[in-house]
């Protein structure tokens, strides 16, 4: 299974952990809630859909019913629903446990952060450490890099490398005040810590009473030249 794949498997088991969905709503959601899914198309989503119900993760209800895509001459939308089988379950229960190096990737720590809220304090912790580490080691590389190619880009070019410097660095210091805050947060299970709203990496709170989770960092827009 390719990385990406991986990706959208956990997503998907996630989101039906919630409440069965059929496949348009279960695409919307993945669009809203995972910013990183955006390019995700039918012609992705449903064969990971029927690779998941062949494992036996998923079961359809009404699976008669063939499913035909959308166009705008027939309007027509799939009618199966999508549910997790109780081994879905146990997999899903698996994926969040991971807290290994794949983990701290861009793509699969956008959505290990999306389902913190059902994942252990200690998972997430070793998860949050292993981004800030992956990033600090792209923090040396990337510093290293503009320091020997300054002479030979110009301004620019170098902007750019600056640009993408500062990103990171934003994205750490964010880590690390998540890290500081479950240290401080030793109650269990998806609490909010210290009652406080969840920040993003440009310091802006979730709104009160919200039920999303943060967006992941690399979905966000950079800082304007006040922050600077």
């Amino acid at each position: 299974m390719s990385r990406r794949s991986g990706v959208l498997e956990f997503a998907v088991l996630g989101l039906l952990h919630d409440a069965p969905m059929h496949g348009y709503e279960l695409r919307k959601r993945l669009n809203v809630l995972l910013g990183s899914f955006r390019a995700f198309s039918y012609g992705t989503l449903y064969p990971c859909l029927k690779n998941l119900v062949a494992q036996g993760f998923l079961v359809e209800d009404n699976p008669d019913l063939e499913y035909v895509p959308a166009t705008a001459l027939n309007g027509k939308r799939s009618k199966i629903v999508y549910r997790l089988s109780a081994e879905g379950k146990h997999r899903f229960e698996e994926l969040l446990a991971d807290s290994g190096p794949d983990a701290w990737e861009d793509e699969h720590f956008g959505v290990h952060f999306a389902f913190f809220a059902r994942t252990d304090r200690a998972v997430r912790m070793r998860v949050l450490e292993g981004r800030r580490s992956r990033l600090e080691e792209r923090l040396e590389r990337m510093r290293t890099s503009i320091a020997r190619t300054r002479e030979r880009f110009d301004d620019y070019t170098l902007e750019l490398q600056r640009h993408g410097l500062e990103s990171v660095e934003r994205e750490v210091r964010w880590l690390n005040e998540l890290i500081e805050t479950e240290r401080a947060n030793r109650t269990g299970r998806g609490t909010t810590p210290t009652g406080a709203p969840p920040q993003t990496s440009d310091g802006r709170g979730q709104e009160a009473g919200s039920s999303d989770p943060p967006r992941p960092p690399h979905d966000r827009p950079g800082r304007s030249s006040q922050e600077r």
